[in-house]
């Protein structure tokens, strides 16, 4: 896989987020995905991949624990594009296992129950929705937490064996909502509270003004356990 990366990073060298989405999704045909969560940077991804036609699918994860305005945003996104976006649930039977020993809100009470739900809504059906594939594309920006700003736009998951794209790695948060107002891009409403990353209803708040990125994820925890297991290489 070493050499795969070299090549793409070789062959997108220089290039805008835009062409190189479509250089990598003209040399791996059929076998690049795109994650989306709805949220902000993954607005501007599905853009570019839907208003270019490129051969890239594109998925999301329902979890069950959505907020509204989330579905709003994909049925806004559905209508705009008149494309498909697959949607992945995690396993019904793994769901109920668990509300039932452990109740609805089992993540407020240890890190190790919040994970464990994580990876039943999450992780999980995220595994399932990249079988098949060699590229994931991620709306990860640098900026986004410590342990993002010295990653490479292309890298190798080790955990799930995908070589991942990061098209929008080095853009700023002024750079995408600038780019979503210009193209008129559906976008979650709870951005515009105070909203900047945006899950499960129950593990999702607004945060303050000079807070962390991550910090309205997961707050009850501590800083250096806020991750989900989806990026966790």
């Amino acid at each position: 896989m070493q050499q795969n990366i070299s090549s793409i990073q070789e062959l997108i060298k220089n290039q805008s987020p835009e062409n190189a989405l479509r250089i990598i999704a003209e040399n791996f045909s059929s076998k690049v995905v795109f994650s989306s969560s709805l949220g902000y940077e993954d607005q501007v991804i599905t853009h570019f991949i839907f208003s270019n036609d490129l051969l890239i699918d594109i998925f999301t994860i329902d979890t069950g624990r959505l907020y509204n305005e989330t579905y709003s945003v994909l049925q806004s996104t559905i209508e705009r594009y008149k494309k498909t976006i697959k949607v992945f649930y995690p396993q019904t039977n793994a769901v109920e296992k668990l509300v039932t020993e452990k109740g609805p809100i089992s993540f407020y009470e240890s890190v190790e129950n919040r994970k464990e739900c994580c990876f039943i809504r999450k992780v999980e059906p995220l595994q399932r929705a990249l079988k098949g594939y060699d590229i994931w594309v991620t709306g990860i920006r640098a900026e986004q937490s410590k342990e993002r700003k010295d990653i490479s736009s292309v890298e190798l998951d080790k955990v799930n064996k995908i070589i991942k794209f990061h098209p929008i790695l080095n853009w700023t948060l002024e750079d995408v909502k600038q780019y979503i107002a210009k193209n008129n891009i559906p976008y979650n409403p709870l951005h515009n509270r105070g909203y900047v990353s945006i899950g499960c209803a129950p593990c999702t708040r607004a945060i303050k003004s000079g807070e962390d990125f991550r910090s309205g994820r997961w707050w009850w925890e501590e800083k250096n356990k806020k991750e989900c297991g989806l990026h966790a290489n």
